[in-house]
């Protein structure tokens, strides 16, 4: 935030990587009155503007193609980044894509878009889907992951990134630990919370072990971290895609919705409709000649 004329005014980050030129920055700026231009993060690609209302600012860009806005983003740096992992730090459902291999992808897909849409109890939903895979084969999940799974674009970058400028990383899912682990390792988070899936022998027992991670789960896994690692939370920033993500898109400084859920994308402070991941470093105030690419 900063001052003018005795107004406090809000920064808004606004990006569109590879178009943002002058014919596009003067339309920004009549979207919003009294809106100015600010500075360059990266010219042609993001840049800071300065509005005296941050939800006109939000309502003027609604829905404008190709353009993402952060409004007020955490300037004096990001202490804790928490993550959802299926469908925002990875392009897939790993519970849809493990019943594709017990052939009742549909049957789980269908509850999994429910339950993300918030229809459905989570943890109903969870129980419901599990029972669907009782009987695969534990070497399944191996396959899957190594088939099935992919980063999302700036996945990588974005972790390693924050991690390099001081903060701490964090994964929080709603999936298992056999998938959540490696790639909460292979995207350099310091630390995971996931489900675990329940065995009998070398077969999926249909159930899952231990305490829920629900979307109260995540948000205590956020509240943990923050006392922890003593920091307020105006830097802490969390991104989820899911009704389950919720709470700590709720309880975060900064709540970002990724491809969200229509539920998601209007509760959260800010949306990324249109970006990769990384394109979050530019509302941090990064340029990309400081991003740990991947």
């Amino acid at each position: 935030m900063t001052t003018r004329g005795g107004r406090t005014l809000v920064t808004v980050t606004l990006i569109a990587a590879g178009r943002l030129d002058d014919r596009l920055l003067g339309e920004a700026l009549r979207r919003v009155p009294g809106a100015a231009f600010a500075s360059w993060i990266d010219e042609g690609d993001a840049a800071d503007l300065n509005v005296a209302d941050a939800s006109e600012a939000r309502a003027a860009f609604e829905r404008w193609e190709g353009c993402d806005i952060i409004v007020d983003p955490p300037r004096r740096g990001v202490g804790l980044f928490v993550a959802d992992m299926d469908s925002t730090m990875i392009g897939q459902e790993c519970i849809d894509e493990l019943a594709d291999f017990a052939g009742v992808k549909a049957e789980v897909a269908a509850i999994t878009e429910r339950a993300m849409r918030g229809e459905l109890d989570f943890a109903s939903a969870l129980s419901e889907r599990l029972a669907l895979l009782e009987g695969l084969a534990v070497g399944t999940v191996d396959r899957c992951l190594a088939e099935r799974i992919r980063h999302n674009p700036g996945a990588a970058t974005l972790v390693g990134t924050l991690a390099a400028n001081g903060a701490h990383t964090l994964l929080v899912s709603g999936g298992f630990t056999e998938f959540v682990g490696p790639v909460a390792a292979a995207l350099g988070f310091a630390e995971f919370r996931a489900n675990r899936l329940g065995r009998d022998g070398a077969r999926l027992s249909g159930k899952a072990v231990g305490p829920i991670v629900d979307g109260a789960a995540k948000r205590a896994a956020l509240v943990e971290a923050r006392a922890r690692l003593g920091i307020g939370a105006e830097s802490v920033v969390a991104i989820g895609d899911g009704a389950n993500d919720l709470p700590m898109i709720a309880e975060a400084g900064l709540g970002v919705a990724f491809r969200a859920k229509p539920v998601v994308a209007a509760a959260a402070d800010a949306r990324l409709d249109h970006h990769p991941l990384d394109a979050l470093l530019w509302a941090f105030g990064l340029p990309r000649r400081a991003w740990v690419e991947a």
